[in-house]
């Protein structure tokens, strides 16, 4: 996923072989697959079978489906707050409230390679939406691990329903590691 591209070398982005015109994360997901760079991807959002038992506690499963699930005991923690948005997984959905919403996203980056700095860089389709990342620097050893938080301030919402799209990417100069973001206004 996150080694995929979504623009062309020549800068065109991808197309909805449908309609002909540029696609979005609903067409593409997170772009064409790299199986090159898949092979040397940096960094990775890495994820236990516990993150994703966890992510079901968030959306309330009860113990009894957990366990059909996972094929073993577990139980969420009743002393926990579970939220959907803690699974580290390698896209960002955001949903805005009302007009001026602020929504935090934290994620874990785990280095794969060897160390390296990695600089943070943000697009986004939205001007009324502004993202941040912090720290946008990131610098690893090997198998390092580091988070980073990714903040979406609405400054308006649109007159019409409509979803917005941006993207999230870390780039040493050599490995480009793709996150892509889907805005909604509820």
């Amino acid at each position: 996923m996150t080694t995929a591209y979504t623009v062309y070398k020549t800068g065109e982005k991808l197309q909805d072989s449908a309609t002909g015109k540029p696609s979005t994360p609903f067409d593409h997901g997170s772009g064409h697959v790299d199986p090159v760079a898949a092979l040397n991807p940096g960094l990775v959002y890495d994820l236990t079978v516990d993150d994703y038992l966890g992510f079901l506690c968030a959306l309330n499963y009860s113990a009894s489906e957990i366990n059909t699930l996972a094929k073993r005991k577990f139980q969420c923690d009743a002393g926990k707050q579970y939220s959907v948005t803690d699974l580290n997984y390698p896209s960002f959905a955001v949903l805005f409230e009302s007009s001026g919403s602020v929504v935090k996203h934290t994620r874990t980056l785990t280095n794969v390679g060897p160390a390296g700095t990695y600089k943070a860089s943000v697009t986004s389709d939205m001007a009324s939406v502004k993202i941040s990342v912090e720290p946008q620097v990131l610098s690893f050893k090997e198998n390092e691990k580091k988070s980073f938080t990714v903040t979406f301030s609405s400054s308006g919402s649109p007159q019409q329903r409509v979803n917005a799209f941006g993207r999230v990417e870390w780039s040493d100069g050599k490995h480009v590691v793709g996150t892509p973001i889907s805005i909604n206004w509820g």
